[in-house]
C-alpha cells in the first residue's frame, strides 16, 4: 500500500516489523478501505471452528457491509489492525470504544499462523494505539472452549477481571502497561528474535546466489567457503548460466530448488537484489547475508534501496545480515558453516563476536586467530539495515556455547534496547565493546529512522558502564580483556600480587595496576633473571594461596638461557590448580602463544567463563601495561556483576495517575508542548512528593517585603534571569537579607541596576540552611529515552561540565554513584563545619526524578536547581519543566523491529 492510498488520518507510526515465535517476520500496519479484496481472502481461508470461535456462530461469508463497517474506520473510536505476509492477510485485531476510556477488543488469526505468538503481539500493539487514544482498558468476549484465545489473554501479564454470562467469558483488564506485561513481552521477545538469529546461523541447506566460475568472484569464494569448511548440509549455487559450480549442482533460480533452501548468501550486483528476495519468499528461505554493496554505503539513492530491500524481505517473514556484510561463521562442530567472504576461520572457542564492519572483518578475523582465541559464531553486518547488535547478544545470552561477547560497533541504533538487552545479558555472560568512528558524522549515535541523540560522549559512555558493558578504546584491548574473560575465572577483588624475575618491570607493573584501579597487595615478589621454575612455581602457589590476594601477574623475562617453555609449564599448571585469576607477562609474547596452548589439559571448546574446573589456558600478555588495563577493566565488570542484585528503586507515595493526568491536560491545551509554570511544576513534583520551596516575582519592593514577611527572613533575592539568578559571582543572587529595610535597599539597587538590561521584576524566596547546591536534570533523549545528569551547581556544572549520567530505573548503587561521580561532589563529604550532610533526603530525590522521568515521557526536559543540601535537611528551592509530544520511545512495551 502506497502513501497516496492511505486514508485521511492514517496513523503511519502504527506501522511496524515484528518478529514471531518461530523467528519468521511479518508487517503490521491499520487496516485501510482498500484491504476489502484481501480482508475477503483472508475470511475465506479461515476453519469453520475460527469463525465460529470468532463470531460465536456459523458465519459462512462476510457480507459488503461487513466489509465496508470492517475496513472503513476512523483510527480513534474504531480502530483495526492486520498483520500481512508479503501480500497475504493472516490475522486482524480491532478495538471498538464502548466508554471514553474503555473499549472491546477481538481478534481473529488465519489458521496456519495460529500458535505462532501473533496473538500477543497483536495484543501489544493494539493496546498501545487504543492508548494513545485515551483508552484504558479492554473488554473482551470469548467462548470458554476458546482455549488459545484464553491463553493469550491470561499469560499477557495483565491482571484481568472474568465473569461467565449466558456461556461466555467475559474479560476485563487495564491495558496500562505493568511490570509483569512489560516482562512477559520482554520475554517473548528475547525468545523471538533469538530463534530469528538461530535460523540464519543454523540452517540445514544454503544456496549462494551470484556463485561464479571466476575464482576472483565474490560469489565463487563465498560458494568455496561453504564448501570447505565441510558444511553438513545441503549446498547450492544460483547461477542462470550454469549448471554446476566448483562441484556443486546450480539452479538458475533459487525457487527451482525441490524442498527449499534455509539460508541464501547473496553476491549479485546491488539493483538485483530485490528479485533475489521475491525469488527466496518462493523457496520458504529463513534469511539472508547480502554481501552486495551498493546501499547505504553509495549514498541516498544506496539508502533508499536498502530501505526498500529491507521492507520486502520482513514482509516475506525473512531477515537480512547486511547489506555490505563479511558474513557469519559458526564453528560449531555439527554445523562448520563459513558463510563468509572470509578465508580465515579461528578455531573452536567460547567467544561470540559481532562486527558491524565488513572492511575490516577479516582482519578482526585473523587477530582473533593469531592470539589462539577461539570463537563460538561470528557475524559481520556491514550497514546493520536488519540485524544488528542487539539480535546478536539475544542469540547470545540463549546460547550454551557461549560465553563471552566481543562487539565491534560504529553506531547503536537503538541504544535504550541495547543497555537494557546488555545489562541482562552481563549478569552472567560479560560483554566486550570497541565502538569505532566516535563523532566522524557530527552525532554521538543515530539509528535507521534518522533519530539521533542528544547526548554527550560522556553519557554515552556511562550508559555502557551501567550496563555492565567492557568498553575499550582500541581492538587490541578488547582482544586483551576477552582472552582473560575466556579463561579465567572473575576476581573477588581488586587485590593484585606479583610474581617476577625482573626488577625494572616489576616497578612498571606496579605503576600500570595502580593507575588501572587496582590495589598491589604487599611488594612484588622478584627473583633474579635465572630463577629456576621451582622456585617460581613455589611463589605463584603462595601468592594464589593467600587470602588478602584476589589475581596474581607472573613475569618472566628471558634471560641469557632463555627458559620460557618451563616457566609456561609452571604458569599452566598454577591456574589449573587455582580459581583465582593468573595473568603472564611473556614479552614477545600475546594471547595465548603455541607454547601456552599445547600445554592446556584441554582444547578451547571446553573453556567456559563461571567454571571452577577450566582449561589450563593462562592469557598472556607482552607487556606489564597491556596486562594491567585487562585486569582492571575486568575487576571493574567483576564489581559491577557483584551489584547486580539490587532491584530498581520504587519510591513510595507516588500518584502516577494524577501526573499522567495534569501532562495531558496541559499538553492538550498547549497544542502539543509548553513550559510549566511555577504552580504547574509544583503540582507535578508533587505527585511524586516532590516538594519546591515557593518563590514570589516581584515588581515593587513592597510585594518583595510583604512576601519576606509571609515566610519569615532571612531571604534572598534574585533576577529572573535564568542563568543569573543561580551565580552569586556574576551578581544575580543576593543572600542573608536580614531585615525590611535591607530588602528595600537591596531591591531598588538591583533592579535598577537589572532594567538596563530589560528586567523589570525580581525574584524573592525564603533562604535555606547553608549547605552545598546541587543540579537535578533529565531529558527525553529520542534514542535513550530519558537520561539524568547530577553536578554541582555553578561553574563546575556549568562551565566545566563536571556532572554524572545515569539512564533510569535505577538502583540505590546507581544513585549513590551518580551522586559520588562529579569531582566536585568532594563537596557532598561533610559540611564546612565538619558535620555530614543529609545526603539521605537527597538520594530520594534523585530516585523521585528518575522514576518521573522513567513514567512520563511527555516531560521532555525537566531540571531541579537548586537543591541545596545541608546538615539537617535538603531543600529543593527551584525547578523547571518542559512538555512535548512524545514521538514514542524506541524501546516500548510494543515489539516491533526498527528500520
Amino acid at each position: 500500500m502506497g502513501a497516496h492510498d492511505r486514508p485521511t488520518g492514517y496513523p503511519e507510526h502504527w506501522e511496524a516489523d515484528v518478529v514471531l515465535r518461530d523467528g519468521s517476520t511479518c508487517h503490521l500496519r491499520p487496516i485501510t478501505p482498500e484491504d476489502g479484496p484481501a480482508l475477503r481472502e483472508f475470511y475465506s481461508r479461515l476453519s469453520d471452528e475460527t469463525i465460529y470461535f470468532r463470531f460465536f456462530g456459523a458465519y459462512p461469508q462476510l457480507s459488503n457491509r461487513d466489509v465496508h463497517r470492517f475496513t472503513n474506520v476512523d483510527y480513534h473510536d474504531r480502530v483495526a489492525l492486520i498483520a500481512t505476509i508479503g501480500d497475504e492477510l493472516i490475522g486482524v485485531v480491532r478495538y471498538d470504544k464502548t466508554e471514553p476510556t474503555a473499549a472491546e477488543v477481538a481478534f481473529v488469526i488465519r489458521d496456519d499462523f495460529q500458535s505462532r505468538g501473533l496473538g500477543t503481539v497483536f495484543l501489544e500493539h493494539i493496546a498501545q494505539a487504543a492508548r494513545e487514544q485515551g483508552v484504558q482498558r479492554f473488554t473482551a468476549s470469548v467462548l470458554p472452549e476458546n482455549i488459545r484465545m484464553l491463553e493469550v489473554f491470561e499469560h499477557a501479564g495483565y491482571r484481568a477481571s472474568s465473569e461467565v454470562d449466558d456461556g461466555v467469558a467475559n474479560l476485563s483488564f487495564d491495558i496500562r502497561p505493568t511490570a509483569s506485561a512489560v516482562a512477559v513481552s520482554r520475554a517473548r521477545e528475547l525468545r523471538a528474535e533469538a530463534l530469528s538469529v538461530r535460523r540464519l546461523l543454523i540452517p540445514a541447506s544454503v544456496a549462494v546466489v551470484g556463485a561464479s566460475r571466476d575464482p576472483e568472484a565474490v560469489g565463487r569464494a563465498l560458494l568455496d567457503h561453504v564448501v570447505a569448511g565441510d558444511f553438513p548440509g545441503r549446498i547450492f549455487a544460483i547461477n542462470p548460466s550454469a549448471q554446476e559450480i566448483g562441484g556443486v549442482r546450480s539452479y538458475r533460480l533459487l525457487s527451482e530448488i525441490e524442498g527449499g533452501v534455509d539460508l541464501a548468501l547473496v553476491a549479485v550486483p546491488a539493483e538485483a537484489v530485490e528479485g533475489v528476495i521475491a525469488d527466496a519468499a518462493k523457496s520458504g528461505v529463513h534469511g539472508l547475508v547480502v554481501v552486495s554493496a551498493g546501499f547505504s554505503d553509495a549514498g541516498e539513492e544506496g539508502a533508499r534501496r536498502q530501505d526498500s530491500l529491507v521492507r520486502l524481505a520482513r514482509a516475506r517473514g525473512m531477515r537480512i545480515v547486511g547489506p555490505n556484510a563479511l558474513g557469519l561463521i559458526n564453528t560449531d562442530p555439527a554445523i562448520r558453516l563459513n558463510a563468509s567472504v572470509s578465508p580465515i576461520v579461528p578455531p573452536r572457542g567460547r567467544l561470540g563476536f559481532f562486527s558491524q564492519s565488513g572492511a575490516l572483518g577479516i582482519s578482526l578475523l585473523d587477530a582473533i586467530a593469531q592470539r589462539g582465541l577461539g570463537l563460538s559464531t561470528f557475524v559481520s553486518a556491514g550497514n546493520r539495515a536488519d540485524i544488528s547488535g542487539n539480535d546478536l547478544l539475544q542469540y547470545w545470552e540463549e546460547d550454551e556455547q557461549t560465553d563471552v561477547v566481543m562487539l565491534y560497533l560504529e553506531s547503536i541504533g537503538n541504544p535504550r534496547k541495547f543497555s537494557r538487552i546488555a545489562r541482562r545479558l552481563g549478569r552472567s555472560k560479560p560483554i566486550v565493546a570497541v565502538r569505532g568512528g566516535e563523532r566522524t558524522q557530527g552525532v554521538p549515535l543515530g539509528n535507521a529512522s534518522g533519530a539521533q541523540s542528544l547526548l554527550s560522549e560522556a553519557a554515552v559512555e556511562q550508559m555502557f558502564r551501567q550496563a555492565g558493558v567492557i568498553r575499550t578504546e582500541t581492538v587490541s584491548v578488547m582482544f586483551d580483556v576477552a582472552q582473560m574473560l575466556a579463561t579465567s575465572p572473575l576476581p573477588a577483588g581488586r587485590r593484585v600480587s606479583t610474581v617476577g624475575n625482573s626488577h625494572a618491570v616489576a616497578l612498571l607493573a606496579e605503576g600500570a595496576l595502580t593507575q588501572n584501579g587496582l590495589q598491589l597487595v604487599g611488594p612484588s615478589r622478584v627473583f633474579p633473571p635465572n630463577v629456576t621454575p621451582e622456585v617460581v612455581d613455589d611463589a605463584l602457589q603462595e601468592a594464589l594461596a593467600d587470602p588478602s590476594t584476589d589475581s596474581v601477574v607472573a613475569i618472566y623475562v628471558p634471560g641469557l638461557h632463555d627458559a620460557s617453555l618451563a616457566m609456561a609449564r609452571v604458569f599452566a599448571r598454577a591456574a589449573g590448580s587455582n580459581v583465582k585469576p593468573l595473568l603472564a607477562v611473556m614479552f614477545a609474547a600475546e594471547g595465548f602463544p603455541h607454547l601456552m596452548s599445547r600445554l592446556g589439559a584441554r582444547d578451547h571448546s571446553e573453556t567456559s567463563v563461571g567454571h571452577q574446573d577450566r582449561a589450563r589456558l593462562v592469557p598472556t600478555y607482552s607487556a606489564v601495561e597491556d596486562a594491567a588495563r585487562a585486569l582492571g577493566a575486568v575487576a571493574r565488570y567483576a564489581d559491577w556483576q557483584r551489584e547486580q542484585g539490587a532491584p530498581p528503586l520504587e519510591p513510595e507515595g507516588v500518584d502516577l495517575d494524577r501526573a499522567q493526568a495534569l501532562t495531558t491536560e496541559w499538553l492538550l491545551e498547549s497544542d502539543g508542548g509548553c513550559q510549566l509554570d511555577d504552580e504547574q511544576c509544583r503540582q507535578l513534583l508533587a505527585c511524586y512528593g516532590l516538594v519546591v520551596w515557593p518563590r514570589k516575582t516581584c515588581y515593587t519592593a513592597d510585594q518583595a517585603v510583604h512576601a519576606a514577611e509571609q515566610w519569615g527572613y532571612p531571604v534572598v533575592l534574585k533576577t529572573v534571569d535564568a542563568h543569573l539568578r543561580l551565580r552569586s559571582d556574576l551578581g544575580g543572587i543576593y543572600f542573608d537579607i536580614a531585615t525590611e529595610a535591607e530588602l528595600r535597599r537591596q531591591f531598588a539597587q538591583n533592579l535598577k541596576e537589572l532594567k538596563e538590561l530589560g528586567y523589570d521584576r525580581l525574584v524573592v524566596q525564603k533562604q535555606a540552611d547553608p549547605g552545598v547546591a546541587v543540579v537535578v536534570e533529565t531529558c527525553e533523549d529520542p534514542l535513550f529515552g530519558p537520561a539524568l545528569s547530577f553536578g554541582i551547581a555553578g561553574i563546575a556544572y556549568d562551565v566545566m561540565d563536571d556532572r554524572s549520567h545515569a539512564i533510569p530505573p535505577l538502583t540505590h548503587i546507581e544513585v549513590d554513584r551518580l551522586i559520588s561521580e562529579p569531582k566536585a561532589a568532594q563537596l557532598l563529604a561533610v559540611h564546612e563545619t565538619g558535620e555530614p550532610l543529609d545526603l539521605g533526603h537527597l538520594r530520594d530525590i534523585v530516585a523521585r526524578v528518575a522514576q518521573l522521568s522513567e513514567d512520563l515521557p511527555e516531560v521532555a526536559a525537566l531540571e531541579l536547581r537548586p537543591i541545596v543540601v545541608a546538615r539537617s535537611q535538603t531543600s529543593l528551592l527551584g525547578a523547571s519543566i518542559a512538555l512535548a509530544s512524545p514521538v514514542g520511545r524506541v524501546d516500548q512495551p510494543a515489539r516491533r523491529l526498527l528500520g
